[in-house]
C-alpha cells in the first residue's frame, strides 16, 4: 500500500515525531541554530588588541629571498620588527605577495589584524586566488605581523590568539612511504620512530593517483589490507596510531577500510574521500565509530562550517599555512569546540613549520592528543633560548620569548635579498 507523503508528514507532526523528519521545519529550524551560533563564533576577534595601547601601523613589508629560501619582514612606523619564514610553496607563488598582498596591508594598523585578513580577501577579488595560491603567502606575511607584535607586547605568539593550555606540545610521526613495499615501509617507519622515541604514528592507506599509471587505479592491490594490522603488530597496543588516506578512496571503499581501522584501535581517519565531497565525508563519518579527520586541504571558513554544523568531521585540521595563518585556523578551531570536537593542525611544509604548529598548538583548548610533526630538520638558522626544541618523551616544549621565540641568524638574513617583480 503507497501512503501519500503529505498525509504521512501531517499525521507524523501530530504524532510529535517531525523532528526526527529529514528537511522538517524543526529540523531545519534546528540546523540554522547551528549555523547561527557559528556565525556568532567567526565573528569574534582572535588577536588580544587589548594588549597594545596605540596604533601598530605597518610601514614596510619585505619579502626576502635566497634560492629557495624565504624570509618575510615587517616594520612598524614606530620602528618595531617581525620577520616569518615562508613556506616551500612561495618559490611559486611569491608573485601574488609581491602584488596583490603586500600593498593591502602597508599603512594598516597591525592591531585590526582579524579585520584586515577578511579584507584582503575582497581586495583585488583575492577571493579567487583561493587556497594555496592566497593562503601561502598571506600565512607568510601574518606570522612576521604576529612575530612583530608579540615582540611589542612581550608575548610569545600563543598568547596573542588565546591562553596557553599546552606547554608542551605532544606530536605524532607524520610518515609517508606508500609507494614503497610493506617491508621497506615497515622499517622506515621503524627508524622515524625509534629517531624521535615517538609515542604516536601516523600512516598512510590507499594509494594516491600521480603514483598510479591508471587514474582509475585502486592502489597496491591489498597493501592497505596488510600494513594496517602490520603497524599494529609491529608496535604494540601502547602506541598511538592514526591513518590518512589523503582522500583516495569512494565511499564504499572507505568505509570498508574504516572499519579495518577501527578493529586495530587507530585513532583516526583522515580524509577518507576528496576533501571537497561534504556530503560523502559525512555518509562514511555516519556509518563509522572511528573519528573522522580533514581540512588540511580546506580553504574556506564556510566550508569548515558546514563540516563542523553537519558532523562531516570529528576532528578538524586547518593548516596553517595553506588556511592563511593562525588566525583564521583558530576560528576553525572555535567553531569545532563549540560543537564537541577537537582540532589537530596539519603541517605542511615550510623552515620552521613545526615551529609556527606548536605556537597555533599551545593555544588550542580543543587541542587533540597528538599533533602533526616530521622532523626537526631545517636549513634556517636561528637560536632559541627558551626551549631545546626537542621531541623529550614525546612532547615539545613550546618556546616562551616574545613572537616565534627564536632569533634568526643576522649573517642567515643578510644572505637573502629583496624580491622584486
Amino acid at each position: 500500500m503507497r501512503t501519500n507523503r503529505r498525509k504521512f508528514i501531517g499525521s507524523a507532526l501530530a504524532g510529535g515525531i517531525a523532528a526526527t523528519l529529514p528537511g522538517s521545519c524543526v529540523g531545519s529550524e534546528g540546523k540554522r541554530a547551528d549555523y547561527a551560533r557559528l556565525d556568532e563564533i567567526l565573528k569574534k576577534p582572535v588577536l588580544k588588541k587589548e594588549l597594545f595601547s596605540r596604533p601598530v601601523i605597518i610601514k614596510s613589508v619585505e619579502l626576502l629571498r635566497y634560492k629557495r629560501s624565504f624570509l618575510c619582514r615587517v616594520r612598524s612606523s614606530d620602528g618595531a620588527e617581525g620577520i616569518s619564514v615562508g613556506h616551500s610553496g612561495m618559490s611559486y607563488l611569491y608573485p601574488i605577495f609581491t602584488n596583490t598582498l603586500k600593498p593591502f596591508f602597508i599603512g594598516k594598523d597591525a592591531r585590526e589584524l582579524d579585520l584586515l585578513l577578511e579584507k584582503v580577501y575582497i581586495y583585488n577579488l583575492n577571493f579567487r586566488l583561493s587556497g594555496l595560491a592566497l593562503g601561502i603567502p598571506l600565512a607568510t606575511i601574518e606570522f612576521a605581523i604576529l612575530d612583530m607584535l608579540g615582540r611589542i607586547a612581550g608575548k610569545p605568539m600563543g598568547e596573542l590568539i588565546g591562553e596557553i593550555h599546552h606547554p608542551r606540545v605532544a606530536v605524532y610521526q607524520a610518515t609517508e612511504y606508500r609507494e614503497k613495499p610493506v617491508e621497506e615501509s615497515v622499517e622506515l617507519i621503524k627508524r622515524d620512530v625509534a629517531r624521535y622515541n615517538a609515542h604516536a604514528v601516523k600512516i598512510k592507506v590507499g594509494g594516491l593517483m600521480f603514483m598510479t599509471k591508471d587514474i582509475n587505479a585502486v592502489g597496491p592491490k591489498g597493501r592497505t589490507e596488510t600494513m594496517i594490522p602490520l603497524i599494529r603488530k609491529t608496535f604494540g597496543d601502547k602506541m598511538v596510531l592514526y591513518a590518512d588516506s589523503n582522500g583516495f578512496y569512494s565511499v564504499d571503499e572507505a568505509i570498508r577500510v574504516g572499519r579495518l581501522l577501527e578493529e586495530y584501535g587507530y585513532g583516526f581517519f583522515e580524509e577518507p574521500v576528496l576533501f571537497d565531497w561534504y556530503e560523502e565525508t559525512k555518509e562514511v563519518a555516519d556509518a563509522l565509530r572511528i573519528p573522522i579527520a580533514g581540512g588540511e586541504q580546506e580553504y574556506s571558513l564556510h566550508g569548515f562550517r558546514w563540516l563542523i554544523a553537519n558532523d562531516g568531521l570529528g576532528i578538524v585540521q586547518p593548516d596553517n599555512y595553506y588556511f592563511g595563518g593562525m588566525i583564521r585556523s583558530m576560528k576553525v578551531a572555535r567553531m569545532a569546540q563549540a560543537f564537541g570536537k577537537s582540532c589537530t593542525p596539519h603541517m605542511s611544509g615550510g623552515g620552521l613549520g613545526y615551529l609556527y604548529m606548536i605556537h597555533f598548538v599551545s593555544a588550542l583548548a580543543n587541542a587533540s592528543a597528538h599533533h602533526e610533526f616530521k622532523g626537526l630538520n631545517t636549513n634556517v638558522q636561528f637560536e632559541c633560548k627558551t626551549s631545546p626544541l626537542k621531541v623529550v618523551d614525546g612532547k615539545i616544549k613550546v618556546p616562551t620569548g616574545p613572537g616565534l621565540g627564536v632569533e634568526i641568524d643576522p649573517d642567515f638574513i643578510k644572505k637573502h635579498e629583496a624580491v622584486k617583480v
